[in-house]
């Protein structure tokens, strides 16, 4: 039996920010008020994150550029890790360095080959302001990496070079949900 509420029961499913959106393109602010809308951000982040079948989304993915994110990602040993940060910094990576799917929410059906360390500690406080760090490998460290670089305004497809990023591009493009105005000239 569960103890507490499902994290996003009480929350609403939001509108995901797309790829070209300013939002997802720019630095997110410092969280500095601890309050009920706080809380009601994470629910909505949950609730948002598990309709759209993801394992992590950053609030700048929903149009709030605050420093937010949540998770619900396996590592590589199929251990659940389940959570939110607030004002969260990537402290340490470490590890190898391993190119591997990455998808996003904010580029529905796409995914490329990105490189990543396999080891991840972010710093960050939880919506009642508690300091928590949180250690991440494998599957759950490229999630925190992902997430992190959400909040300083970049998507993975800013780490991806040469061909990969070209085609990611050109499918994104091309894709129903695209913005095509918005993705640079060049990789259509």
């Amino acid at each position: 039996m569960r103890h507490g509420s499902i994290p996003g029961a009480h929350g609403r499913v939001r509108p995901l920010s797309l790829l070209g959106d300013p939002v997802l393109h720019a630095p997110c602010a410092e969280v500095t008020d601890f309050g009920p809308e706080l809380a009601a951000l994470v629910e909505d982040l949950f609730a948002t994150m598990y309709a759209a079948r993801g394992v992590g989304l950053a609030a700048n993915q929903i149009g709030e550029p605050v420093r937010v994110f949540v998770y619900d990602c396996p590592d590589d040993e199929d251990e659940r890790h389940l959570g939110h940060l607030v004002n969260p910094r990537l402290v340490e990576t470490g590890g190898v360095v391993v190119r591997g799917p990455e998808g996003c929410l904010s580029l529905p059906g796409l995914e490329a080959g990105t490189e990543r360390h396999d080891e991840a500690v972010v710093t960050g406080f939880t919506a009642t302001g508690e300091p928590v760090t949180v250690r991440g490998t494998g599957f759950f460290a490229r999630c925190l990496q992902h997430e992190c670089d959400h909040l300083e305004g970049g998507i993975y497809v800013d780490r991806l070079t040469g061909w990969r990023r070209r085609r990611v591009l050109r499918q994104a493009a091309r894709a129903s949900w695209s913005r095509a105005a918005d993705v640079p000239e060049g990789t259509r």
